[in-house]
């Protein structure tokens, strides 16, 4: 084998290097969507940097802005936009769809959310639906997500936000314990969280389940846990 590429969701750093070490090989990883192609990929001959999916491929635009359109600067998180010859150039027969995802410049808002590196390497840290706005703070659940996973205890989690009286919405995380280790309590995960985020993105509830619920492409179904602990919160 000469080559192993990774998309549809991205790829844990974590996950990077631990298959480089067991197989001697970089895993080369890419970003694309249904309504336009590939747009970015790290690259073939050069380093392939774990946490992102690469540059801009030729002949495609992609630029990270803020909630007021604004070009967003190097390491600064916001909304990723695309243009270029491979992306669709309408929904059929949808112009109101048309209107909603296409900006007055021609991008097409891809709905995720990311951050250029200083050196132009692309990184993607969620879906903007995904966003939890809570007592008027943004929390994008990759951070909280990538602080968890780092708890020896933890294989994998995912956090969401769900309805809260008082804030709006409050994080919570839904952690898959790792395989022949006690499961961790919410305390451990939420004093582990502590030390290393700021309050406001620290998960006011955490769920322990033996596995996270997916759909045919693997990815996790994060408006399944909504739904699911918003009822408990309820």
């Amino acid at each position: 084998m000469r080559l192993f590429i990774s998309g549809s969701a991205p790829l844990l750093a974590e996950t990077h290097a631990e298959f480089e070490k067991k197989t001697g090989q970089r895993i080369l990883e890419r970003y694309g969507m249904t309504e336009t192609g590939m747009l970015t990929s790290n690259p073939l001959d050069a380093e392939r940097r774990p946490g992102t999916v690469g540059f801009p491929l030729p002949g495609t635009e992609v630029r990270v802005v803020d909630d007021a359109g604004r070009p967003c600067a190097a390491g600064e998180i916001g909304h990723i936009q695309v243009k270029g010859d491979n992306v669709l150039p309408g929904y059929w027969r949808m112009p109101e769809k048309n209107k909603e995802e296409f900006t007055p410049d021609g991008y097409f808002r891809t709905g995720d959310v990311g951050s250029f590196s200083p050196d132009g390497y692309l990184s993607i840290v969620g879906r903007s639906k995904d966003l939890i706005i809570t007592g008027g703070y943004n929390v994008y659940p990759k951070e909280v997500e990538l602080a968890i996973d780092e708890l020896p205890a933890v294989a994998e989690s995912a956090v969401i936000g769900v309805p809260h009286q008082d804030f709006g919405e409050a994080v919570t995380a839904v952690v898959v314990p790792r395989e022949g280790t006690p499961a961790p309590t919410e305390a451990e995960v939420i004093d582990w969280l502590k030390a290393r985020l700021a309050n406001f993105k620290v998960p006011k509830r955490v769920y322990v389940v033996k596995e996270l619920p997916r759909n045919t492409m693997g990815k996790v179904q994060k408006n399944v846990l909504r739904d699911r602990y918003s009822r408990l919160a309820d």
